[in-house]
């Protein structure tokens, strides 16, 4: 006997978000009763996670579901929900969520329009598309929106999926995303960037060497925050971070590379959350930002600590019809 509750749902973009977050509803009980797939691969993920959910039109998921769950890329979103308002597809009471971070249920106004139900439900983690995926949901927050009146019914469906649903004003929205993004998808840059590094200095396996470092890092930083910080840029020791940017800055002048970029915006930014927290002594904010300059002038840390056996150092076009783009 089914649960009490159970909803047909339906799919919009079969990406690696929507395939899961289906999946995951399913194991809940709820009915897929459609998925749209539009490339070779949204197919084949839709099949191995949604084994048996017909592949439907975007239109026909919409006239059959009580609850449609539209995974497509943010940019396209706005256009796609305008797009079905046109044709009459959104019906009264429908819930209507969408798995995009940077909105909230604003851009969701003609489903509102229509009698319809918005609910913005973003997953706080990054995806493969795979199975494995649905173990990473029992550990993953999700950014929800919704009116006052609706939040609860948000709020269950994410713990369904076996997530934590965590609720943002939509105000919040764009700010709440460009968090997530700068900490998940710089951090890859910063990985690559690093490893690319090791490699061309002759490391056979940057991952090996980075690995454990990073691990703990993380780990430190999650648990610690800034009181993690340590160091040549939050100990003062300008003379490593003068020869670190002039380093970097002939190995970029030889392969036209962007790391130089990186470290400096991060290093000063490293330096003035060191001086906030009173790691770095008066003065020695300014000396690391000469130091980053290019023929600045420094001193060899005389201010520094001299503790520098510590081991390896730890800076821490959507046209408005009813075809969805692939998403997420």
């Amino acid at each position: 006997m089914a649960k009490p509750g159970r909803l047909g749902v339906g799919i919009i973009g079969a990406g690696k978000v929507g395939a899961v977050l289906g999946a995951a509803l399913r194991a809940a009980e709820h009915a897929v009763v459609g998925v749209s797939a539009l490339s070779e691969s949204s197919r084949e993920r839709a099949e191995a996670l949604l084994p048996g959910v017909p592949v439907m039109e975007v239109q026909d998921i919409v006239e059959r579901s009580e609850l449609v769950l539209l995974a497509v890329p943010d940019d396209a979103l706005a256009g796609l929900v305008q797009g079905l308002a046109k044709l009459g597809a959104w019906q009264p009471g429908q819930l209507v969520a969408h798995t995009s971070g940077r909105f909230g249920v604003g851009v969701l106004y003609p489903v509102r329009a229509a009698g319809s139900v918005p609910l913005a439900l973003h997953p706080a983690m990054t995806f493969t598309g795979m199975s494995l995926d649905l173990t990473r949901l029992l550990d993953c927050t999700f950014g929800v929106t919704a009116d006052a009146a609706m939040l609860p019914i948000a709020q269950a469906l994410v713990v369904e999926m076996g997530g934590e649903p965590v609720a943002i004003a939509e105000g919040d929205r764009t700010l709440y995303h460009a968090a997530l993004a700068h900490g998940s998808n710089h951090l890859v840059t910063l990985v690559a960037q690093a490893s690319q590094l090791l490699r061309d200095v002759g490391v056979e396996s940057p991952e090996r060497m980075l690995g454990p470092l990073l691990r703990a890092t993380l780990e430190n930083a999650l648990a610690s925050g800034e009181s993690a910080l340590t160091g040549p840029v939050a100990r003062g020791d300008v003379g490593t971070v003068a020869a670190h940017a002039e380093a970097l800055r002939e190995y970029d002048a030889g392969s036209q590379g962007d790391v130089l970029e990186a470290y400096l915006a991060m290093a000063r930014a490293t330096a003035r959350r060191a001086e906030g927290r009173g790691l770095l002594k008066p003065g020695q904010l300014e000396a690391v930002r000469e130091a980053l300059e290019p023929d600045g002038n420094h001193v060899g840390g005389q201010d520094a600590e001299q503790d520098g056996g510590d081991g390896v150092e730890q800076d821490v076009q959507h046209d408005g019809g009813p075809q969805a783009p692939e998403g997420h």
